[in-house]
């Protein structure tokens, strides 16, 4: 455990414990004593800074929602890198990686977040899909992909395998026995994932 002063504000540690718990049992699991009691305040305080658990759950949605934004901005913003840089437009799980703390419990509530609905759900998503159509993009323009007859669709299926990174996590760290967002674990990832896109499962077509 670290011993440096936790200079967060009581509102921002509320907050933040909110999101760990949520991320680790599931909103619905979650009391607001929990989160008290996490934070080290009174259930009393909670209220007070939130109003409800309701508004402590709108709060941790929207943080989420600025901390993707703010890292999707970055990831797009011009640079003096070719345009057609691989590097320019990481993936989500490289961005999360490069971007979070590995004790984040960002990635942890993401699935919470994006399965429960609702308007931070849908803004969150809209703008992850947009990262993804970038991507796609990019690579179609380096000659590393193909845009296909459907870019949309394609777009979404890049977008679903790298949340699936995200949102199982925990599972696949189980499987693999390395966190895939781990340095040696987007490594390994990373790897396979551009191999499988590059060149396909392999095997020849059926005559």
């Amino acid at each position: 455990m670290s011993s440096l002063p936790d200079d967060r504000t009581a509102k921002a540690r509320i907050r933040d414990e909110a999101l760990r718990l949520f991320g680790e049992r599931g909103p619905d699991a979650v009391t607001v004593r929990d989160v008290a009691a996490a934070a080290s305040v009174s259930p009393a305080l909670v209220i007070r800074h939130y109003g409800s658990k309701d508004g402590l759950r709108d709060a941790v949605d929207e943080h989420v929602v600025q901390v993707f934004g703010a890292m999707l901005a970055e990831a797009v913003a011009p640079s003096g890198d070719s345009p057609f840089d691989l590097d320019a437009v990481p993936s989500l799980a490289e961005l999360v990686s490069g971007n979070l703390p590995a004790d984040s419990g960002i990635p942890g509530y993401l699935g919470w977040l994006l399965l429960g609905g609702g308007p931070a759900a849908s803004a969150l998503f809209g703008k992850l899909y947009a990262l993804s159509r970038d991507a796609l993009a990019v690579m179609s323009s380096a000659g590393m992909a193909e845009m296909g007859p459907d870019p949309e669709v394609r777009a979404a299926v890049l977008l679903v395998n790298d949340l699936a990174v995200l949102i199982l996590r925990d599972r696949l760290r189980e499987v693999l026995g390395v966190d895939p967002l781990s340095t040696d674990g987007m490594r390994r990832w990373g790897a396979e994932v551009f191999a499988v896109y590059r060149d396909g499962l392999g095997g020849a077509a059926p005559a």
